[in-house]
């Protein structure tokens, strides 16, 4: 079986994710020894506008996330955003997993000052969400019936947007994924997922990186105090600003 990763990448006048993800990919290589394609471009992929703590509101280009079906070479495919950061070998323990598709189900702040309430759900009917950060599937029914399925809730986001009562109105593949492997499952909540939480680090903290692998955060906890801890880990850096200036600063 042959296995891979996809990272979609397209710029803004903010962020080069292109760059982000060239260096990913020399991380995946490193860490887990499979290739990397990088999806740059496509007509598809503007979906209007995003605001972000550390960039302000940008150009959001992110709607092919369910074309990976189609694009991928593979018969087992990894698909990681460009701000994940790949700093271990911990994917690989899901590489041969015997599941069709897998993405995280739960979400949590690496300093402990966000209770992630807020992200983990969406709408005014709290539906679950599953995090698109990072997916793996087989190609296979079940995991193209799920991209499909993404599709066709991008081409009726305002529908469905409706349906769950969610406030944003810029799609999101989170969104649309958690809705689809609703719809797949029968509407119920019942699938795998990957067995660990998503390391996340929200924008308003201090990110930089010691090493190759070794990451600092600052940041002010509830009691207003200054802290820092270190990650030596796999993590998803929501803030773009300051993974675009350790991504430079390795180019």
């Amino acid at each position: 079986m042959t296995t891979g990763a996809l990272i979609f990448a397209r710029n803004n006048e903010h962020t080069d994710y292109v760059a982000m993800a060239q260096w990913s990919a020399r991380n995946i290589e490193r860490h887990l020894g499979i290739p990397t394609h990088i999806i740059t471009d496509d007509s598809r992929t503007d979906s209007g506008t995003r605001h972000f703590v550390d960039t302000g509101t940008v150009a959001w280009h992110n709607t092919n996330r369910m074309d990976a079906y189609q694009l991928s070479p593979w018969d087992r495919t990894l698909v990681l955003d460009a701000d994940y950061v790949v700093a271990s070998d911990q994917l690989r323990s899901i590489l041969d997993c015997n599941v069709d598709f897998l993405a995280h189900r739960w979400a949590y702040d690496v300093t402990g000052c966000n209770d992630f309430k807020g992200l983990n759900y969406f709408g005014d009917v709290r539906m679950p969400q599953w995090w698109a950060t990072v997916m793996l599937f087989n190609k296979c029914r079940q995991a193209e019936l799920i991209f499909d399925t993404m599709a066709m809730i991008r081409d009726n986001w305002t529908h469905y947007r409706n349906i769950y009562k969610n406030s944003i109105h810029t799609y999101r593949n989170d969104h649309a994924l958690s809705i689809a492997l609703l719809i797949v499952n029968g509407h119920t909540l019942d699938h795998p997922d990957i067995p660990w939480q998503l390391a996340s680090l929200t924008p308003e903290h201090q990110l930089t990186q010691l090493d190759s692998d070794r990451y600092r955060v600052d940041f002010v906890n509830g009691q207003g105090q200054r802290r820092w801890t270190e990650l030596r880990q796999d993590f998803h850096a929501m803030g773009k600003r300051q993974l675009g200036d350790i991504v430079a600063n390795n180019s």
